[in-house]
């Protein structure tokens, strides 16, 4: 990797105060180096230069580490993989006793399932071809999960509808988006739609709204295009799921939040 993925990705954990050991830096490295060459065959990133990668993709998906390891969160399911992100670097740096990464694209999860067995992560990660309606049918999975991730998939009320009937009660949902988006109104609309879809999914759960950068790390330069990034996290309660959730794709087109 050049020399200038390396210096961002390091001034940017030192940002957000993250430490990382030998072996979760290695397999992320191995992770970029992978996306990098596959992006040029198949379409995994926008992003192509390494250092915007290592910003963008990287460290805005280890925003959410300091929040799973207070949690003591060492198990997750990652919607909508696709280049991996969030769900591979979040398993390398937990580190994770057992990652499921799920998208519906066969060619993204045959990339993920090179990543890792080429980083090694083979014993405590995954990669499945299946949608979120097809995991939370089954009984192995459904209610099962202490965390679902998601970043870039759907708007909030969906992913309300999706995840939740994949997590455990008093687990959460953890949801990456911007505060500036579509004029600054983007945000303030998903949350109403997301809290209208967990008041008929999971009435006793809650939705609380974090800065993905703590007042420290808003203040390092190189974090500047993560400012305005916050993580959703939607707290499932301990009530029952009803087993009419999710709704399949279709119905869910029709009956919108």
């Amino acid at each position: 990797m050049p020399p200038a993925y390396h210096d961002a990705l390091d001034a940017a954990l030192a940002g957000l105060g993250i430490d990382l050991d030998d072996t979760a830096r290695s397999a992320i490295d191995g992770h970029v180096r992978l996306l990098i060459a596959w992006n040029a065959v198949i379409n995994l990133s926008a992003i192509r230069d390494p250092a915007g990668i290592a910003i963008r993709h990287v460290a805005d998906s280890l925003t959410a580490l300091p929040e799973l390891r207070r949690r003591g969160i060492d198990r997750f399911v990652d919607l909508g993989s696709g280049g991996g992100f969030p769900g591979l670097p979040l398993a390398a740096s937990v580190p994770a006793d057992r990652a499921l990464l799920i998208d519906s694209v066969g060619k993204k999860v045959r990339f993920l399932a090179t990543v890792i067995e080429a980083t090694g992560m083979g014993r405590s990660v995954a990669a499945e071809a299946a949608r979120s309606e097809s995991l939370a049918a089954s009984p192995a999975d459904r209610g099962r999960w202490p965390a679902v991730t998601a970043r870039a998939v759907a708007p909030l009320a969906e992913l309300v509808e999706l995840a939740l009937p994949l997590v455990r009660p008093g687990g959460i949902l953890v949801s990456w988006k911007r505060d500036a988006a579509s004029g600054g109104r983007g945000l303030a609309d998903e949350l109403a739609a997301g809290r209208r879809a967990l008041a008929a999914i999971d009435p006793e759960g809650r939705i609380d709204v974090q800065p993905a950068l703590s007042g420290r790390a808003s203040g390092h330069g190189i974090l500047a295009e993560l400012v305005d990034h916050r993580l959703i996290l939607v707290e499932r309660g301990r009530g029952p799921v009803a087993g009419a959730w999710p709704r399949d794709p279709a119905a869910r087109s029709r009956g919108a939040w």
